[in-house]
């Protein structure tokens, strides 16, 4: 079963990133891997029912439920002890990458307030793209009367690029909004 953007990847990214980037096999073109979806929980040591909630926001966004990430070690600074909740984190690979990819791109990046674009700067020189969202609302999901608090989280998309270049030539081809 494919989406939309698999075959749009197919039909037309693939043909446009072979003839930009002299590509001689259809193997060579960059293509995604994974998606993975982090948000880090600091007060979730002192707020037991903040993990539930970030826990149930992400499954609900990312159509998978998420691992919990714990402490190694105890930081009196931070006020963290060892092996209590830090973190959760999610990755999508195959079908509900792409099924996420394409809402993350038509239904909720249009929706931040005042968007223009994501930035083009947030490769990390490998091929691969972080993005930081501010807010869960921007996901039709998420109603606002059930959230508690309004958290961020962070998106990373891996591909199978050698240079950012050929990274944001295949994010733009899927449709990714980026403005410089």
């Amino acid at each position: 079963m494919n989406t939309a953007l698999q075959d749009t990847y197919r039909a037309k990214v693939i043909p446009d990133l072979q003839q930009k980037f002299n590509y001689i096999n259809k193997q060579q073109v960059p293509k995604l891997v994974k998606i993975t979806i982090n948000r880090g929980l600091g007060e979730a040591s002192q707020n037991s029912k903040a993990l539930e909630k970030s826990i149930e926001e992400i499954t609900i966004i990312s159509g998978q439920k998420p691992i919990v990430c714990k402490s190694k070690k105890a930081i009196a600074g931070f006020k963290i002890r060892e092996d209590i909740p830090v973190g959760i984190t999610v990755n999508l690979r195959r079908q509900k990458m792409y099924d996420f990819l394409n809402k993350l791109i038509n239904l909720s990046l249009p929706r931040i307030r005042d968007f223009r674009g994501i930035s083009s700067k947030n490769f990390d020189g490998r091929g691969n793209y972080n993005l930081g969202l501010r807010e869960q609302l921007i996901f039709p999901e998420i109603e606002y009367d059930q959230i508690d608090k309004v958290r961020g989280f962070d998106i990373s998309i891996v591909t199978t690029a050698k240079t950012d270049e050929e990274s944001l030539a295949l994010l733009k081809g899927l449709g990714m909004p980026f403005y410089n």
